[in-house]
């Protein structure tokens, strides 16, 4: 094994599942609320559309406190920023099991301490995502971002796979110690951030100079590729955060991410719902629901080191999002249980799929503070839509009293973000070291076809 192949394999054995851990835990925290509504939602009085505001309303505090979030990240350091996000989102998310004594003690209705304590989540979870991805183009070149993002993104598929059936057996515990299953499902799905909040303090490492885990011949071999890296795209052209905040291009990334994302969150809070009408037990509902998200860690797998191979973005993303309209399109007119899972299963691929490529983009142009700013601006812009999303499918909902309508919807969000990715122009040459998209070392050639 040559260095570079033996650094990477070093660097992506130590970073990688501990932070596919970390988001693990960070989706299953984010989206549990779909499953406790099987249960919370009659508990708390709330209809479809209080629902759907209050699932949603989470992202409009994450909208407002990304972008700094991200920037205090790159100032002082993913690991104790990291940590602190972890253990104030753990706390604020086992509080959602208290719910009605916090009404009663406020003497505030149970759906405004719902929307409340999404609002307060969002804000401790704001730059945890982008700041992942951050620290992730500081350890690895671009070559390998697209598999590198994908393997880290694949827990938010594998939060369902796992998690959907543990929250759907969680629910079961309905009624011991006095508590709801939905309120049991909080507190224990919200201990492991906490717990994990004290190892991210002693087992992250900020950067590549500060890796003692690595030889000196493995460390300087990353710094220099990547200082190559950045000044090669720092030559072309050097952003300030402010410019990369109001760049065109960051923006048009956002409007793909944005419908990405509609897609996304719109079918995962209301997922359980659906399938849970097909007249199944919570527990059978936990496991049907998995199976687009099984269907998705594949893909997020197989398609972002596909295009990694081939250093192709725009097409790998437009593809996708093409695919995850037309299953989500195709749900929306099938009424036959089985017939609708394999419509939403096909869509589950284009749906992951296409995110680990889109973070590929801004890390093609952008570097340092810029990064970390046009990142979170992506982050925070693009999940507006899982506000809007929720929101659209609780409206229609009530308004239809069916999902059909909301899934058209989700549908044509997905392929406004594919017109987005095949009119935004993409250099590929700037993923590369030397300004050749087809130049690759015999070590990257070699991760490539493993």
């Amino acid at each position: 094994m040559n260095l570079e192949a033996r650094t990477m394999h070093r660097v992506t054995v130590r970073l990688i599942p501990f932070l596919m851990l970390c988001y693990f835990i960070a989706y299953l925290d984010r989206v549990n609320v779909g499953f406790a509504a099987l249960q919370m939602n009659a508990a708390l009085d709330l209809s479809t559309s209080a629902f759907g505001f209050g699932a949603g309303v989470f992202f409009l505090a994450y909208f407002f406190f990304e972008v700094p979030s991200n920037l205090l990240l790159e100032r002082f350091g993913a690991r104790r920023w990291i940590a602190r996000i972890m253990f104030s989102w753990g706390i604020l998310a086992g509080a959602m099991a208290f719910i009605p004594n916090i009404a009663s003690f406020t003497g505030m209705s149970p759906a405004h301490v719902f929307y409340g304590l999404r609002i307060l989540l969002g804000i401790a979870e704001a730059g945890f995502f982008p700041g992942i991805i951050f620290l992730l183009t500081l350890w690895f070149p671009a070559a390998y971002r697209g598999r590198v993002v994908g393997y880290f993104m694949a827990a938010i598929p594998l939060s369902t796979v796992i998690g959907g059936p543990i929250s759907g057996a969680l629910l079961s515990l309905d009624g011991r110690g006095g508590l709801g299953g939905w309120q049991w499902l909080y507190l224990i799905e919200a201990l492991p951030a906490v717990l994990l909040s004290f190892v991210v303090l002693l087992y992250l490492t900020d950067k590549p100079a500060d890796a003692r885990w690595l030889s000196s011949d493995e460390r300087d071999w990353l710094l220099a590729r990547q200082k190559q890296e950045r000044e090669h795209r720092e030559a072309v052209r050097h952003f300030s955060v402010k410019e990369a905040l109001i760049n065109p291009r960051v923006l048009a990334i956002a409007l793909i991410y944005f419908g990405a994302n509609a897609t996304n969150y719109g079918l995962s809070f209301f997922l359980p719902q659906i399938v849970k009408s097909f007249g199944l037990s919570n527990l059978q509902t936990g496991f049907v629901t998995s199976l687009p998200y099984i269907v998705g860690l594949i893909s997020m797998i197989v398609w972002g080191r596909h295009s990694d191979r081939h250093l192709e973005r725009r097409w790998h993303v437009a593809i996708a999002l093409f695919v995850a309209a037309g299953g989500i399109a195709a749900a929306a007119g099938l009424d036959n249980p089985v017939q609708k899972m394999i419509a939403l299963s096909i869509a589950g691929f284009g749906i992951f799929g296409c995110l680990p490529v889109i973070w590929t983009l801004p890390a093609a142009f952008l570097s340092g503070a810029a990064a970390a700013g046009g990142i979170a601006a992506v982050n925070s812009l693009g999940n507006l839509a899982g506000f809007f999303g929720p929101f659209a499918m609780g409206w229609i909902k009530d308004s239809t009293g069916g999902f059909g309508a909301g899934l058209l919807c989700l549908s044509g969000a997905g392929l406004i973000g594919m017109a987005a990715v095949l009119l935004l122009h993409h250099d590929s040459s700037l993923e590369t070291a030397h300004g050749n998209p087809h130049a690759r070392s015999p070590g990257e050639a070699g991760v490539a076809r493993g």
